[in-house]
């Protein structure tokens, strides 16, 4: 009895760590609401991983094809929703979106957009919606 419950709370971790995940795909395009720093952080590393698998796949097909395609289609294939995770990210520190724009600034700004992530969000409600760390999942 006790294996069989150890067992189903595996299974519902699993399920639940997939859904976090995935969850940035999910709200591709929705700039509305909060996203937690776990969130953010997986769809980031997805992301970089991602891109290292593009370029090494570019550089060892680079004598077929100089352009780097499979960089360039996953760029275009996420930068909505890395913008849209961003900014959620930024609405859980109760801050607008369009502190987004600091990132245009050479080394600076990506540097306080990442240092921006890594703090710890609002507790409870803010003007941009509830805590996403007391959302539950079913």
């Amino acid at each position: 009895m006790e294996k069989r419950i150890k067992l189903e709370q595996l299974i519902k971790y699993k399920i639940l760590k997939k859904k976090i995940m995935f969850e940035a795909l999910e709200k591709y395009a929705d700039f509305d609401g909060r996203a937690s720093r776990k969130e953010f952080w997986l769809f980031f590393v997805g992301i970089f991983f991602g891109f290292i698998a593009t370029i090494l796949t570019d550089e060892l097909t680079k004598i077929l094809d100089p352009a780097r395609p499979f960089t360039t289609i996953l760029f275009f294939a996420v930068v909505i929703p890395f913008t849209a995770v961003t900014i959620r990210r930024l609405h859980d520190l109760d801050r607008t979106g369009w502190w987004i724009l600091v990132s245009i600034f050479p080394t600076v700004g990506p540097a306080i957009i990442l240092i921006f992530a890594c703090l710890p969000g609002t507790s409870g409600s803010n003007r941009f919606g509830p805590d996403p760390l007391l959302k539950t999942f079913t």
